[in-house]
Order: structure tokens, then sequence, then C-alpha cells
């Protein structure tokens, strides 16, 4: 469970650390969004509860909640204050003082640099009730649900049809619908973490390849522990994020219980291998993948990235930056995780308390 500090508990120093770091991002987003066209403002915190932060013109300042900033994940943070400077743009570049707060200009700047408009937060809504999303979504639950019978062949049979209707779903939805009606969002998963695993740089390459997402890892600040680090972003349609979400979560939580079952059936003392065997995990179900991908080509099933998402990504992201990095030693431990990785089957969600990933998606029906 993530740990949060009550709003009262906000020392002197603490809360100079956070306006030091919350001017820097600011700087950050200025060069990064703004063209450094903005002049830096006062950044305060302030005790109010019934908003996340405003911009006051005439004192020139940009304020953020203590609440906010104290028990709301980093990114939400960013968001707002994106937001923030966004009011401060329309009002000290652009001039547009007559409108009201949230008026044209204030909407059209938003829209081309990608900035949430309601600055309420990530977005973490699923598909409408009744909608054909939603049925969609219901479809591919009793798929997964199907894919947890003991029978080997009928749990690979249902994950495959599972996976064959989403692709005809976004087939469909690319073809029908404009970057309009899309309802692109995204949504930062698992915590952050100061060292990114190579089984969880994997996650992300699967969600990337095979459920129609946009993968990026963005900085984030832990406030309580004054120290940064990096959470895994995903952007894509509602529906989508809720999907590949699950995803994320039961994959995490799948190669855990296979690194204890494997340590349990051989013998193994101590988690020196876990890494190494994690990975090893993500990369057979990746191969698993890549070679059902190989068949749906064969049917004329072929996912062609959507160029509109592709905006969307390129807006909230103008500067990004790819690293390589060098793959887990090939152990006999990775053999292992890639062998118990390519017999994985995603199958209906994790019970409450099951994993500690991120929310559980498609949740069974009452």
């Amino acid at each position: 469970m993530v740990r949060r500090a009550p709003v009262a508990e906000l020392t002197t120093e603490l809360a100079t650390a956070l306006v030091r770091e919350l001017r820097r991002t600011w700087q950050d987003l200025n060069a990064t969004f703004f063209l450094r066209a903005l002049t830096q403002p006062a950044i305060e915190l302030s005790e109010a509860s019934t908003r996340l932060g405003r911009w006051v013109p005439g004192v020139r300042t940009i304020e953020l909640s203590r609440g906010l900033v104290l028990e709301r994940p980093w990114g939400v943070v960013v968001e707002v204050l994106k937001h923030e400077m966004a009011h401060q743009y329309v009002h000290e570049v652009l001039g547009a003082t007559s409108e009201a707060a949230h008026g044209p200009a204030f909407r059209e700047l938003c829209a081309r640099l990608g900035i949430d408009a309601a600055a309420t937060g990530l977005p973490g809504e699923g598909a409408a009730e009744g909608s054909e999303s939603a049925r969609v979504l219901e479809r591919i639950r009793r798929l997964l649900a199907l894919a947890d019978s003991p029978n080997a062949n009928e749990a690979e049979a249902a994950m495959a049809a599972a996976q064959k209707l989403m692709l005809r779903y976004n087939l469909d939805v690319a073809a029908t619908r404009g970057d309009a009606e899309a309802g692109y969002g995204f949504r930062h998963l698992g915590a952050p973490t100061g060292r990114t695993g190579e089984h969880e740089r994997l996650v992300a390459a699967i969600l990337a390849e095979h459920f129609f997402v946009e993968v990026i890892w963005v900085p984030v600040y832990r406030p309580l522990d004054q120290r940064h680090g990096s959470v895994l972003e995903i952007c894509g349609t509602k529906e989508n994020l809720e999907m590949a979400s699950y995803v994320h979560a039961f994959l995490l939580h799948a190669a855990e219980r296979l690194w204890r079952e494997h340590k349990r059936e051989r013998g193994v003392r101590g988690d020196r291998d876990r890494r190494t065997y994690l990975a090893g995990v993500m990369s057979g179900f990746l191969e698993k993948l890549r070679a059902q991908r190989t068949e749906n080509r064969a049917q004329g099933l072929v996912w062609v990235r959507d160029a509109d998402l592709d905006g969307f990504y390129r807006r909230r992201h103008p500067r990004i930056t790819h690293v390589r990095t060098r793959g887990p030693r090939r152990t006999e431990a990775h053999a292992h995780g890639r062998e118990a990785g390519r017999a994985l089957v995603i199958h209906k969600p994790v019970g409450a308390g099951g994993h500690a990933a991120g929310p559980r998606m498609l949740p069974p029906k009452g």
C-alpha cells in the first residue's frame, strides 16, 4: 500500500523541497510545451480543499493544493501544473484577458498541446455502460474466464479468441471513427520506482505491440521520499487503456506467482535470480504473442498503428528520448522463466488484494 502522509504533517523542510521540485518541473514544462515563452511565477502550496490549483494573475502566482501534492500521484500533480501554466500562457502571452477562464483560447491551446483542459487528474474511466465498447469488453471478460479452464487446449483457445476479438474490434473502430470521436486518454501504471527492471520493460513492450496502446516511461517525483523515479504511462482509447491496465497487473502478478512456484519446486533459496527469471517469463510470453500475431496475419488480421493516437502521444510527449538497455543474463533461471512464460495464459481478473499494480480491470459482473 502506498504510504500517505496527512496534509497536516507537511514540515517546513518537506514544503521547501516540494516547492523547489515544482519550480524545476515548471521550468521543464515551460521548455517542452511553451518554448520558454513563460516567465517564472511564484509557486505556492495552498490550504484549498475544493480546488486542485489556480493561476492568480494579479500576483503572478500558481497555487497548488497541499493535499494534491502530498496525497495524489505525481503524474496528477504535473497535469494540474500544466493546466495552470496554460492559464498563465493565455493570460500573459496571448493576452486573452476578456475571455472566460476556460474559454476558446484556453481550450484551443490545451487541445494543441495535449493538456487536460478539465484538470481532473489522470483519466480512469472505463467504457460507458451499454456502449459497444462495454459490450466488447464484456465478451472479452467472458473469454478470459474460459481461459481459466484447467484444460490447457481450451484455455489457449479462449485466450487466442480474446486476442482476435480485440484485434477485430480495433480494426473496426479505426475504420469508422475519427480523432474527435476517439476519446484518447492516458494512464499511469504501477508505483513509481527508482529502478526499472528488464521484466517491467518487457511488459511495456507487450502492451505496445499487442494491446493497442502507446507506452513511455515518464519521470516522477516521490514527495515523501524526496526522490526521483519513473512510472509507465500508456496512451490510447478508454477501452484499450482498461484492457492494457488489466494485462499489466495480471502479468506482473502471474510472474511473481511463477517465481514462487519455481523456487518451491526446485528448492531455490533467496531471490538472487528473481529479476532474471521474471524477465524470462515476459520474454517467453512475448514470443507466444508474436507467434499468435503471425497466425492472425495469415488470416488477414493485420493491425496498423493508429496515426491519430500517435498524434495524441506526440502532443503529450513532444521530446522523446530512446534509451537502449542490456537484456538480462541468459542463465538457467532465465530459460526456466521463458518456458513458464510460453505456457502462460491470460485469464479472468485477479481477485481483490491479488495484486498491487493497479485497479482491478474487467471485474466479474454481479
